[in-house]
Order: C-alpha cells, then sequence, then structure tokens
C-alpha cells in the first residue's frame, strides 16, 4: 500500500462528514420552519389583530367637516372609531391616545389622530377636549368600535378593543414607525 492511498481514505471520511453535517443542518432547518408554522408554535410578535378582510381608506365612505373624502397621507394615522356613542371605555381610549402620542416622543409628528363617528354622532364635546384630533364621519356599520391602525398609503393594519389602547397599541406603534419606509 503506498503513501497516498492511505491518506485518501481519511480525506474521504473528512468530506463525507461535512457533507452530512451540512445536509442535516439544512434538513433541520428545514423541519423547524415547516413545523413551526403548521403547528403555530412561532406566532407573530403585534398585540393588534390584523384587519380583515383587508380594508383601505378608498373603500370606506368617510367624510371630514367640509364634506371632503380624506386621502392617505404622509403620515400614520391612529383612529378611533365610535359609532353612535362614546361610553366610559371610550372616553378611556381617547385619553390613552393622547398619552400615547405623546409617548412616541420624536416620532409623534408622524402620527395623526382621528376620532371616527357615525352620521348620527355628535362630536363636538369630545372635540373640546381634544382640540389637536381631527374628525371624520363614515357610514353606519362600516368599522367595529375600537382603536385602528392606519399606514400612510391608506391601509387598516390593526384593530383593537377599547380595553386595549394603552401599551398594546404602543408597542405595535413604535415598531411599524421603526421598521418603516413611508410615512
Amino acid at each position: 500500500m503506498n503513501v497516498s492511498e492511505s491518506q485518501s481514505k481519511p480525506n474521504r471520511l473528512h468530506l463525507g462528514a461535512i457533507f452530512c453535517i451540512a445536509a442535516a443542518s439544512l434538513i433541520g432547518a428545514y423541519a423547524l420552519f415547516y413545523l413551526a408554522r403548521t403547528t403555530g408554535v412561532w406566532g407573530t410578535t403585534n398585540n393588534g389583530e390584523f384587519v380583515q378582510p383587508p380594508l383601505t381608506v378608498a373603500e370606506l365612505v368617510l367624510v371630514d367637516a367640509g364634506g371632503a373624502q380624506p386621502t392617505a397621507g404622509p403620515t400614520w394615522w391612529l383612529w378611533l372609531s365610535a359609532a353612535e356613542r362614546c361610553d366610559p371605555a371610550c372616553r378611556d381610549a381617547l385619553h390613552q391616545l393622547r398619552q400615547l402620542h405623546v409617548l412616541l416622543n420624536k416620532d409623534a409628528p408622524r402620527l395623526r389622530r382621528v376620532l371616527v363617528t357615525g352620521p348620527d354622532f355628535r362630536a363636538q364635546a369630545l372635540l373640546l377636549d381634544y382640540p389637536d384630533m381631527q374628525h371624520l364621519e363614515a357610514a353606519s356599520g362600516q368599522l367595529r368600535d375600537g382603536i385602528y391602525i392606519v399606514d400612510p398609503i391608506g391601509n387598516l393594519v390593526f384593530y383593537y378593543p377599547f380595553t386595549d389602547a394603552g401599551k398594546p397599541v404602543l408597542d405595535d406603534l413604535k415598531q411599524l414607525l421603526k421598521v418603516s419606509q413611508i410615512g
């Protein structure tokens, strides 16, 4: 047996071991990805509920005080929707949204707060308490009562009930504003 044959056998074993390790890691990654995806082990990190079916501002029948329809703009929108009346949970959510706006600090100019009401809702008293809040009127039954995050393109992204108006909304807003390339 010559020297080259004795050296080639360990080289083949090393090459085979490297190939097996690479194949095992590829198969393991594939299995983890599809198992987690189908079993729901790894979920999303958002706190809000995705708006299903997807809606845009253009699809909704909304008008401002002057009767004009709003258009998507360069900022994110934080909507509080109250169709008929604003009960104590709604009023608490309004207060929380103002506090969230302050907590956004340097990102606060990137966000507009909007009160979306039904046609029979009298919002003047609420708007006196929150003068920097914009008011839009929607046709009845278009939106659930709660809080919506709307992106600068005009897509309704997340929905929150009034009880989740604090930290869950703030966490999602910070994440969205951090990764957003628009608005």
